[in-house]
């Protein structure tokens, strides 16, 4: 199946020379949306467009946000015939190698599978500290539990796999979250469509280097969102 890895980027021209080599042993194509990084990440991904016929830029001219390079990404997607599309960060907190266990997880029938990060009750974070941890699980069970979605373990994961079909039911102009936000209101629509959302362990690295996205507003966000969805009042 024709498979391509979204990757949106900020300032991490740090990370594509360790990330690229690793998402290359897969049989995948890349795009990665820099949202004008100041680092000169658009120009090191050039340089490895030069090498591969595999690699895609969409350069925009401003930070936009995670959510809108996520749309942007899927309409570019969709044109261009991809059956599998993928989120991956670009900091190496996503290990490429999980790849094919995310497509195999597919092809079992799972129109959306998450890479989650605590499945069978473990937490699969590496370099966190336990405030962070204990965010990350309150807003899962927190938006799992508003949304009627506590029968998956990692809704705000950025790791995961669509089928094509979930993209094209979504009417993708009317999304309008970022962050945490966007991940969990992609997983509620696709739920309410009927589609069958699947889970996948994986091991969580925190970043190295580059910028975190996360903020407050992010949090706010997520938190205000998940009750407009939940009413229907999210357009």
């Amino acid at each position: 199946m024709k498979t391509v890895i979204i990757i949106p980027t900020y300032n991490e021209v740090e990370n594509i020379d360790r990330l690229l080599p690793s998402v290359f042993n897969n049989d995948v194509d890349i795009l990665f949306i820099d949202d004008a990084s100041e680092d000169g990440t658009s120009q090191r991904i050039k340089q490895w467009m030069d090498r591969s016929e595999r690699i895609n830029l969409i350069h925009r001219p401003m930070k936009l946000g995670l959510g809108t390079a996520y749309v942007t990404g899927f309409k570019w997607a969709l044109k261009r015939g991809y059956q599998y599309i993928f989120e991956m960060d670009a900091d190496l907190s996503h290990d490429p190698l999980e790849i094919p266990n995310f497509i195999k997880k597919a092809q079992e029938g799972y129109a959306l599978v998450i890479g989650s990060r605590y499945t069978r009750g473990t937490i699969s974070v590496v370099g966190w500290d336990f405030h962070r941890l204990l965010l990350s699980k309150f807003a899962n069970k927190y938006a799992g539990t508003v949304l009627g979605l506590n029968f998956l373990t990692d809704i705000t994961s950025g790791y995961r796999c669509y089928h094509r079909s979930v993209i094209e039911s979504i009417e993708l102009d009317r999304i309008r979250s970022n962050g945490y936000a966007f991940q969990i209101e992609m997983v509620y629509r696709a739920y309410k469509k009927g589609f069958r959302i699947g889970e996948i362990p994986i091991i969580f690295y925190e970043r190295n280097s580059g910028s975190s996205k996360m903020n407050r507003k992010i949090v706010r966000e997520a938190a205000l969102m998940v009750w407009k969805l939940r009413f229907g009042r999210w357009k």
